[in-house]
């Protein structure tokens, strides 16, 4: 669980003690950091000052290295300072997720105290209504492990189609005439756009939207049923379709036809990157 460590930008180097080697610095890169400076409204829970205050209660957000990574090439991709935009940033992957940056800034993410808020993942529900938690504590007498495990592993994409939570097999699927396939994917998708339009509402404007991890780089129809239902947000489909070689290569692509529209781009995961970048700096490589 996230804490106030988490807070912290270029933690200095933490002490080796008990890890073996006492000679080698070790350097933290927390998850939660891209999202040290949310609104205070994006990061409140509604509920009692007791829970927040004394608990802790609160958003924290994930997926900040995929963001740090993917805002650089974003701004590099559209030539344009870091500081000057706003972006929908959505990480999907094994969990998924959305952010909005506004000037630099994480001011609103879907992803909160845990990494299960949010976004509809792989294996994980996202968003659930609290109150079918307690209904199916006292009606049908789930227990907390059983709830904790059903929502972490047996959930989202693998849940709704009963049989794989990998887009490509539910691509596959569906085209196959598989109802639960497509099910889960026109759910995910909705999810998905749900979670890029609520972000979105704490911009001014979009400057474009940006998708990244392993299904937002390699799933070509996810993109594109996202796309092409946000025109709402002037958002296009008939988004183009990279080779993922070339993609790879590169490190990001813009796949909008750019006639007219929110520019969308596509860059390569780079949390390792991002990591490596964060270690550098903190030891004054």
């Amino acid at each position: 669980m996230p804490g106030p460590t988490g807070t912290r930008r270029n933690p200095p180097p933490l002490s080796a003690a008990g890890f073996g080697s006492p000679d080698v610095p070790h350097v933290a890169c927390f998850d939660t950091v891209f999202h040290k400076d949310l609104p205070a409204p994006a990061r409140t829970y509604a509920v009692p000052e007791r829970w927040r205050a004394e608990y802790g209660l609160r958003r924290y957000g994930f997926h900040g290295l995929s963001y740090s990574w993917a805002l650089q090439r974003a701004a590099q991709a559209l030539g344009r300072p870091v500081d000057n935009l706003q972006v929908v940033l959505v990480h999907l992957g094994g969990g998924c997720s959305a952010c909005a940056v506004r000037n630099g800034r994480s001011v609103d993410t879907t992803m909160g105290l845990t990494p299960r808020e949010g976004l509809v993942m792989i294996r994980r529900s996202g968003s659930l209504d609290p109150g079918a938690l307690l209904w199916l504590q006292r009606r049908h007498g789930l227990s907390t492990d059983e709830l904790d495990d059903t929502l972490h592993r047996h959930s989202g994409l693998l849940g709704l189609s009963g049989t794989s939570g990998d887009t490509r097999d539910l691509v596959r699927a569906r085209e196959e005439g598989d109802a639960a396939a497509a099910l889960a994917l026109a759910t995910f998708t909705l999810s998905c756009r749900r979670g890029i339009a609520s972000t979105a509402a704490s911009l001014d404007r979009l400057d474009a939207l940006v998708f990244t991890g392993e299904i937002g780089e390699d799933q070509p129809e996810v993109r594109e049923e996202i796309c092409s239902a946000l025109t709402v947000l002037g958002v296009r489909g008939g988004l183009l379709v990279p080779e993922l070689e070339d993609l790879m290569r590169e490190g990001l692509r813009r796949i909008d036809q750019a006639v007219s529209g929110v520019p969308v781009l596509v860059v390569a995961t780079g949390e390792t990157q991002q990591i490596a970048d964060e270690t550098r700096r903190v030891l004054g490589m």
